[in-house]
């Protein structure tokens, strides 16, 4: 299920969108300020975010520029403006699409789908809390500031990423990231784990709180909110 974090400071319109989009599969999360919206995402992740423009103390042109600072999420603006420079000035903080009120349920539906669809193409991308692993340029990001892998250390956490609340034992650690019929020690996946663990705290990111150890089996990572 994907998720939204739908952020305008008009509650009658936070209830709007959910009842659009939550018929439709969607996870709505609501926020009434910028504030609120960038705290939430310091802690939890989402697919998407619809931003309206005119909000009080914290406009949407500042939270856009605020979000993509440090999280590679997809924005679609929410403006009652129709002038062309309110629009391109979105476009060219980094939102992705825009929007003008009042719209139909259906373009509103069409647009997050296509904005999901570009976002899915751009490559091969996994992101958790910020954490952005993007498999076909070899990068690992959390807020947008790269944290050097090896390649055996990439790969390990690309298959965490993919499969949470999994736990992997030490050969099934083995045979996927080294490939089976090699001959590595317990203690290398150990190692290797270890150093994952220290290079996610340096950056910032509670690696403790999700790569966890599953004592007697292997390790896993937690999807916990």
């Amino acid at each position: 299920m994907k998720t939204i974090l739908l952020v305008d400071d008009e509650t009658r319109m936070l209830d709007l969108i959910s009842l659009y989009l939550t018929p439709r599969g969607y996870n709505c999360i609501k926020s009434t300020s910028g504030a609120d919206a960038l705290l939430y995402l310091d802690s939890h992740s989402a697919d998407l975010i619809l931003l309206d423009v005119m909000m009080p103390e914290m406009d949407g042109w500042t939270v856009c520029r605020e979000i993509k600072k440090f999280w590679d999420i997809p924005i679609i603006m929410l403006t009652a403006k129709s002038e062309k420079p309110d629009i391109v000035k979105g476009l060219n903080i980094g939102a992705d699409d825009y929007i003008l009120k009042p719209f139909d349920e259906e373009e509103l539906i069409a647009r997050i789908e296509a904005v999901l669809r570009r976002s899915k193409s751009d490559g091969n991308t996994l992101n958790f809390k910020g954490l952005v692993l993007k498999e076909d340029s070899f990068e690992l990001l959390f807020k947008n500031k790269q944290i050097l892998l090896t390649p055996k250390e990439f790969s390990m956490l690309k298959l965490f990423l993919a499969n949470p609340n999994k736990v992997f034992s030490r050969d099934h650690l083995i045979g996927s990231v080294w490939g089976y019929g090699v001959s590595i020690e317990d203690r290398t996946i150990d190692s290797h784990v270890r150093n994952l663990r220290e290079k996610l705290r340096k950056a910032g990111f509670p690696a403790d709180d999700y790569l966890l150890t599953v004592w007697g089996v292997g390790y896993k990572w937690t999807g916990k909110e």
